[in-house]
């Protein structure tokens, strides 16, 4: 076995030759690398940022841009919403546990109006518009809007509805490609490289080194095949994403997502991870899963979803995750969507970030017990379950699942019916445990000398559930307390 097929430590005293040296190495270039860059620069540190893609950027710069924030932002303000960090707080619990860290996500609440503005100051626009339909993304420049559910059920009986999905304005959006994060990612890139951050691209971390007293001092990486030792007198910074293009990593750790598609990068293969553990770091929710559903919001909202069994099981106009959940974990990853004649003429007007996202329906039929049969469900299940909510429906009302009364009308016909099964995506949530500074965590409870971490590749805000927007928010809210951090240390 040679030194880069496997991630034990190296000890520095077994390294010749330091290629580079700085007092904080960032590994990995997205929205928590960035952040740990600035904040670390601005607090005297000479960084350098190691990068295995060509360019900046990571999956950060290819999201649609949704930035979770809240507790009264100057954007929400502006747009005449109220907005506390108690009520952002209870949401968050709601949503994304069970197993949330509960002082995280009261820490993260509480900062995210100071984190706001100091988006802000780095040069991230935000354009004072609110844009209210449902959708994965804004498909204008709009900079606020419901990106995790909260005014959708149950969760607007738990906790008073506010937009958190903050955008930053770009009017030249190509989903999957430049997006809202590419408008986040942009400023402050040119804000580390302007406070000096210097960047080695093409290079990959492979190992960590420590010294004889087990504390982190460098990283063995690979450039171009070269074995490179790059050498941090204060700290290291874990910013390498997920592992959801680690089959292994997937098979062991998240099986619901074998076969599925990563919505994520391929450079997200869990390495930062692995170089961590193999020093005794700790992990969380390594189970935990967000779970696309490829359908457009505008048809789900207007219909209603059931499984093989020809029932409802989410509120359709939900956000997104929260029904890709529903579908994959819970559902056998069935679904069903059954939508009228006008409902999807009038979904199909609408405007969308996602167009492709729409598809030309598989059955259309004269009526219910024609379309049941077409799908294959068993007798008279969907008969049963549209009569309930026409029933309903025809005073506005949803008691089953609380679909919100815009939303709520009865289903006639003709009506078509979309396959959805298999329309699901993920990426994993799990990752290193780390306190409020970033500090990687040893499996005692420990910090681990001189190694942090921020982003996908830790166990963030997180913990089952998800919110769009918490991973671009995490990353950079925590990107920058592992950067003040790594500065201070030594």
């Amino acid at each position: 076995m040679t030194d880069i097929d496997t991630v034990r430590p190296l000890r520095a005293r077994d390294v010749d030759t330091w290629a580079h040296t700085a007092d904080v190495v960032v590994a990995g270039y997205g929205i928590a690398g960035v952040c740990a860059a600035v904040e670390a620069a601005r607090a005297g540190a000479d960084v350098l940022i190691l990068e295995r893609a060509g360019g900046w950027g990571g999956a950060a710069s290819m999201a649609g841009g949704w930035i979770y924030l809240g507790g009264g932002t100057p954007l929400q303000k502006a747009l005449g919403f109220e907005d506390t960090p108690e009520n952002m707080e209870q949401f968050l619990l709601a949503a994304v546990g069970p197993g949330a860290d509960e002082a995280r996500i009261a820490d993260y609440c509480r900062g995210s109006v100071e984190h706001y503005e100091w988006l802000v100051a780095c040069g991230v626009p935000f354009r004072e518009a609110f844009w209210g339909e449902p959708g994965w993304e804004v498909p204008h420049d709009e900079g606020l809007g419901y990106s995790g559910g909260e005014n959708s059920a149950p969760f607007n009986t738990l906790a008073k509805p506010a937009p958190r999905g903050h955008v930053p304005q770009y009017s030249d959006k190509r989903p999957g490609q430049r997006s809202g994060g590419y408008m986040l990612m942009k400023p402050l890139a040119e804000t580390a490289e302007k406070l000096g951050a210097r960047v080695e691209f093409d290079t990959r971390i492979r190992r960590l080194i420590v010294d004889d007293d087990d504390r982190v001092v460098g990283v063995l990486a690979t450039r171009f095949g070269e074995r490179v030792a790059i050498r941090a007198e204060r700290g290291v910074v874990l910013a390498t994403g997920s592992f959801a293009y680690a089959q292994s990593m997937v098979q062991g750790y998240a099986p619901r997502l074998i076969g599925r598609p990563a919505a994520a990068i391929e450079e997200h293969d869990g390495i930062g991870i692995r170089v961590a553990q193999a020093l005794g770091a700790d992990l969380a929710h390594m189970d935990a899963t967000e779970v696309a559903f490829f359908g457009d919001p505008q048809l789900l909202a207007r219909g209603i979803l059931v499984n093989g069994r020809g029932q409802r099981y989410v509120p359709e106009d939900t956000y997104g995750g929260h029904i890709g959940q529903a579908t994959l974990l819970r559902n056998e990853n069935q679904a069903f969507l059954v939508i009228d004649e006008r409902s999807y003429e009038e979904a199909l007007a609408t405007v969308t970030a996602t167009p492709f996202f729409r598809q030309p329906p598989t059955w259309a039929c004269e009526s219910v017990a024609e379309l049941e049969a077409e799908i294959g469900l068993p007798s008279g299940t969907l008969q049963s379950t549209i009569e309930v909510y026409n029933r309903h429906a025809a005073d506005g009302h949803d008691p089953v699942l609380g679909k919100k009364p815009e939303w709520v009308r009865p289903i006639g016909t003709p009506l078509a019916g979309f396959d959805m099964r298999n329309f699901t995506a993920g990426f994993t949530l799990g990752g290193l445990r780390t306190d409020l500074d970033s500090r990687v965590l040893h499996v005692s409870g420990e910090p681990i000398p001189g190694l942090y971490a921020a982003g996908r590749c830790t166990s963030g805000l997180c913990a089952g559930g998800y919110v769009s927007g918490a991973s671009l928010g995490d990353g950079s809210f925590y990107g920058r307390r592992a950067g003040r951090a790594a500065a201070k240390d030594g």
